[in-house]
């Protein structure tokens, strides 16, 4: 997808034409993840989870299609895709696949339905899903027919969504979720008001189109300077919320490149009282990190400290791979503090697009450790052959009150459930 690729960094380029053998072999499964593979047909790059027909079991949202929990075998379609298939290069029996051409295939193909999450839109008691299509096109949400064996009905969020890591987070405290997004070369969070109605928040000011278009790479949010409320990260800085909002004037940025990665997080990492950020350095190349916030003379800093390796080296963990191109942020042991869930994207642009693309396709989840005001992080594998797609979800799927992972990508969809 050559239009993608003109704006990936020339750090990016660079490590895409040198490094070949960096990342290092994933370690011997610890026994502690079970994965089961719902569907090795390519829907959507993220799945999300919910109770959609309300039997006390959750159940998992990806693509066109709803998959009844527990077991994930019997499927319902949510929206009509069609008949969407191919027949794989070289197959002179001419047998259809459905789906989009993705690892399956051996070609590339883009789907129309990159990030999703489950809410009850309309409050009537039943999970809708909401669906951020391909960069630069629509967000809808669909609504449940409230167990009903027919199409959900169709709702406009947002007519143009850009950056490939859009979020549904609280942004202005009124408790209900917010499409945090770019659109029309402008910066902010699509909101529902109370009539059900969407609004597009822009906390930008004028259109900048270079800036913010629609494969931009780099999105999230938090408390960065402790006032209660919420701001919003992106690739080069960080945007302050100022109090009582006119909803029109546009907040003040704080410069600093924090990668342009996939989806950032403010969270106090070493538990010193101040908001530090979590973000891949490119979603394309290499490197997890996260940011410590200093306050030296009252003026603010931060510092890097690489959990994943890149091409140059190796990070804190050890760890290396390439395209963490989705980031969950969730506690994931109970103790308290919130850990890193990501992975490799398979095939991002195809199997030869980007730095080392058949390389394991990992996912990991990295402990936070404190202790004597600093933080580490401890690796875990969770599957080797699976990776992320523009999403990774970490829920509790099984009821045993531990999160587990859910994956939708160019391999299918994935749930790796912990013992």
């Amino acid at each position: 997808m050559k239009h993608i690729a003109l704006f990936l960094s020339a750090t990016v380029t660079t490590v895409a034409a040198l490094a070949q053998q960096v990342s290092t072999t994933p370690p011997a499964a610890s026994g502690e993840w079970t994965t089961k593979q719902i569907t090795p047909h390519f829907w959507a790059e993220g799945a999300c989870v919910a109770d959609v027909n309300k039997d006390g079991k959750m159940d998992v949202l990806s693509g066109p299609f709803w998959y009844a929990g527990p077991d994930f075998t019997k499927r319902s379609t949510i929206y009509d895709m069609g008949d969407k298939s191919y027949v794989k290069k070289g197959d002179t029996t001419g047998t259809k696949i459905p789906g989009w051409k993705g690892h399956l295939s051996g070609e590339n193909e883009y789907s129309n339905n990159f990030i999703s999450y489950a809410h009850d839109f309309n409050g009537d008691g039943w999970s809708d899903y909401l669906v951020i299509g391909f960069p630069g096109k629509e967000t809808f949400w669909w609504e449940n027919p409230q167990g009903k064996d027919e199409p959900w009905q169709r709702h406009e969020v947002l007519a143009v969504t850009d950056n490939e890591s859009p979020m549904f987070v609280d942004i202005d405290g009124d408790k209900k979720p917010d499409l945090l997004a770019m659109s029309n070369g402008t910066l902010g969070f699509s909101k529902q008001d109370a009539t059900g109605a969407w609004k597009w928040m822009n906390i930008s000011g004028e259109p900048n189109p270079k800036a913010y278009q629609k494969f931009t790479h780099g999105i999230g949010y938090g408390d960065i300077n402790s006032d209660g409320r919420t701001d919003i990260i992106e690739g080069t800085g960080w945007w302050e919320q100022p109090a009582n909002w006119d909803g029109k004037t546009p907040w003040t940025k704080h410069e600093f490149m924090f990668g342009l990665g996939s989806q950032q997080y403010g969270y106090d990492v070493n538990g010193d009282g101040k908001t530090d950020i979590i973000s891949a350095l490119a979603a394309h190349g290499w490197g997890v990190a996260w940011y410590e916030q200093t306050n030296e003379g009252g003026v603010q800093g931060w510092v890097k400290h690489l959990i994943t390796g890149t091409d140059k080296g190796p990070g804190d963990t050890g760890v290396t791979f390439s395209q963490p191109h989705a980031i969950d942020l969730v506690d994931m042991n109970g103790d308290g503090l919130l850990d890193i869930v990501t992975g490799k994207r398979c095939w991002a642009h195809g199997p030869g697009g980007d730095p080392e693309p058949n390389a394991p396709f990992v996912v990991y989840w990295f402990e936070l450790k404190r202790e004597g005001g600093k933080a580490t992080y401890i690796p875990h594998l969770v599957d080797a052959d699976s990776g992320v797609g523009t999403q990774v979800m970490a829920a509790d799927i099984n009821g045993d009150k531990k999160p587990d992972v859910i994956v939708g990508n160019k391999k299918g969809v994935f749930v790796h459930t912990r013992k």
